[in-house]
């Protein structure tokens, strides 16, 4: 009954047009009328109102299997799309199962060239705050790690440490907890993964695929599917050669698959914070052998989102207490609440890496904030897109079904996009990203499921269609450009009416990292 109600019910008695669509542009897409679904030509209308779409009934996106699950509203809203593995799972069966990857050597240690910059890196300072902190490395050399392991590191194309790395990886192998905050793309994951790696081969496994319930080592959480499953492949390239085995676990997956992957056995275990808690209830895995627990992203891991399913992990009467395991916290922004919240969590000697500013963009995106307003956003993505030609590109918005709409408008320009979000499928967020990996689709529209982490080769350009609502996550946005010393360009839409509570914010990030400052920026500011 709800699909065949006349289109004036989206209102709730307001002006239909402040949805920012137009009534008379609306169709009804016969090849899924039956599903609920609409389409809208041309995007969106000419005054469009972000604030009102929030508030409104959610519904499908036009990509079948795009699911508007109402269930979330206003702030709680923003915080499900970039917290969507929070808490036990919920929902109907999920019934996907994820291709394993490739195993082949080739395959496990591909990866991408570092830029004209990565020397650069060491110019950054580095200060380390806390007692007795062991001397930097200045060379894989100097860790003393096992043959095997040096290895891996040169066939994953590791050679020069990052400033990240060099103070992390002596602070890890002495065994103390560590918070580290360096900048986008810096090599985070593996200043963590390599001294784990180098401890528990020294140290020996217990993990076995005959036990009825699995003991890793190692537990990594991250906020994201495809963020855990990136530091999964990471680690894959560690262990090549070893008895140490990791697994992946993520919601949107048959919960039986990630049962059946832990009980293989498992060391180092990645998961999202849902699943995690899901299997550790179905007593699949126990905390009584945790040596070495890993929160990357750890400001969002500690925010009003995650925190309480981090809060509840460490609970767990099986979880060694914080001064009988090792606690690491990785992330490019920590802002002081974050840091504040982080001593539950951590040993009191513990120490806290700061490479460059804290919070700081990296210098290697070059910076352009545009003063556009809201109803021109869209013209102006067209006019950038055709002027960059088949470059890879994300386009950040603020709403789910925004970035449907959006890729739908700009295959309806002839350009070749994608979106990924919250509400898609799991299998459809993969091909989504293989797509845009591969170059099929040059352009990937996405919200802030997709900011965080993601290491994805050549993207030469982000674009931020909406501004977040914090400015950390805009460091974030722009990250995904400009990595491993590779170059890259962000472009931001500023829309004085509804951004101006960044103006501040904005105008340090860009002078922090030698970017131009606009005079109508520091204006507003």
């Amino acid at each position: 009954n709800r699909q065949c109600q006349p289109v004036s019910r989206f209102g709730s008695g307001r002006s239909f047009a402040n949805r920012g669509f137009q009534e008379r542009n609306i169709v009804e897409d016969s090849s899924t009328q039956n599903r609920g679904f609409r389409r809208f030509p041309g995007g969106f209308g000419r005054s469009e109102s972000i604030k009102n779409e929030q508030r409104d009934r959610p519904q499908s996106g036009i990509f079948p299997g795009s699911r508007g699950r109402g269930a979330f509203g206003g702030r709680a809203a923003a915080y499900k799309e970039c917290n969507e593995e929070i808490g036990s799972e919920r929902g109907p069966k999920v019934t996907y199962v994820p291709p394993p990857p490739p195993d082949d050597e080739q395959s496990i240690f591909a990866r991408y060239q570092t830029g004209i910059n990565f020397g650069k890196y060491d110019e950054n300072v580095v200060e380390v705050s806390g007692l007795d902190p062991p001397a930097p490395l200045l060379a894989f050399e100097e860790a003393n790690l096992c043959q095997t392991l040096n290895m891996n590191i040169a066939k994953a194309g590791y050679s020069k440490l990052t400033p990240v790395q060099k103070y992390s990886i002596p602070i890890i192998l002495a065994g103390r907890d560590l918070m580290a905050c360096a900048q986008t793309g810096s090599g985070k994951t593996a200043a963590f993964l390599l001294p784990i790696v180098a401890h528990m081969m020294r140290d020996g496994l217990t993990a076995s695929s005959f036990k009825e319930q699995q003991e890793p080592e190692c537990i990594i959480v991250a906020p994201t599917r495809e963020l855990i499953n990136q530091i999964f492949l990471e680690a894959r390239k560690f262990v090549y050669g070893t008895c140490i085995r990791p697994v992946v676990i993520y919601g949107g997956t048959q919960t039986g698959h990630s049962i059946h992957q832990v009980m293989h056995s498992c060391n180092i275990l990645c998961a999202t914070s849902g699943r995690l808690l899901d299997i550790i209830g179905r007593e699949k895995i126990g905390l009584h052998n945790v040596k070495y627990l890993v929160l990357d992203e750890a400001d969002r891991m500690l925010d009003m989102g995650f925190g309480l399913d981090m809060k509840k992990l460490i609970s767990y009467p099986s979880m060694p207490p914080k001064d009988k395991r090792q606690t690491l916290m990785f992330s490019a922004t920590f802002p002081e609440e974050v840091q504040r919240l982080a001593g539950e969590f951590l040993k009191t000697d513990y120490l806290f890496v700061v490479v460059g500013h804290v919070g700081g963009a990296c210098s290697d995106v070059q910076q352009n904030i545009l003063q556009v307003p809201q109803y021109s956003k869209r013209d102006k993505l067209i006019e950038i897109l055709q002027s960059i030609g088949h470059e890879r590109t994300m386009v950040f918005v603020d709403k789910k079904k925004k970035a449907d709409y959006i890729a739908a408008f700009l295959c309806q320009e002839k350009i070749s996009a994608t979106s990924i979000h919250g509400d898609r499928e799991q299998r459809e967020r993969e091909v989504a990203l293989q797509d845009f990996r591969s170059g099929k689709c040059p352009v990937l529209v996405a919200t802030s499921v997709a900011a965080r982490g993601l290491d994805i080769e050549n993207v030469q350009h982000v674009i931020n269609f909406d501004l977040p609502s914090t400015i950390e996550e805009y460091v974030h946005r722009i990250g995904r450009t400009g990595r491993c010393g590779n170059t890259g360009k962000a472009v931001c839409f500023f829309d004085s009416s509804s951004d101006g509570h960044l103006a501040q914010s904005l105008v340090k990030v860009l002078s922090d990292a030698q970017q131009e400052v606009p005079v109508w920026l520091e204006e507003i500011a």
